[in-house]
């Protein structure tokens, strides 16, 4: 049997190091640590935009503040094919829609959050998430 040289054994060294990263770059990917997730926060709103998407779906809703002046936050949801099968659909949420969601705020304290549940028209909450 003939032995290896180096530059063969070096080849597969950094093939199975390089292997062993890439399952540790995709599961830093779907991290929420920049959420607060033991708080709710109550948001009510108007749909400024949404972006059904993947890996997350996006809604910048416009909520006017305690000083009455209307200020946009960033809604991080679900992804396309797990809210499909929850039942949303495109037609679902539309831009000019009045919202009122209970959500996960960024630590940071800036207008964002991790969308959680939306109230629906009966006053059922639906998860978004």
């Amino acid at each position: 049997m003939k032995k290896p040289n180096l530059s063969q054994t070096l080849q597969l060294f950094l093939w199975f190091g390089v292997s062993a990263l890439v399952p540790l770059k995709s599961l830093g990917h779907h991290s929420h640590a920049n959420y607060l997730q033991g708080e709710w926060l109550f948001l009510e709103g108007t749909v400024r935009e949404i972006h059904w998407m993947n890996p997350h779906s996006w809604i910048y809703l416009d909520v006017v503040d305690s000083a009455g002046q209307s200020k946009a936050w960033a809604i991080e949801g679900a992804s396309i094919t797990t809210l499909r099968r929850d039942g949303w659909t495109q037609e679902s949420i539309e831009v000019g829609d009045v919202l009122t969601m209970r959500c996960h705020p960024l630590k940071d304290g800036s207008r964002g959050c991790l969308l959680g549940y939306i109230t629906l028209d009966d006053g059922s909450e639906k998860e978004f998430d």
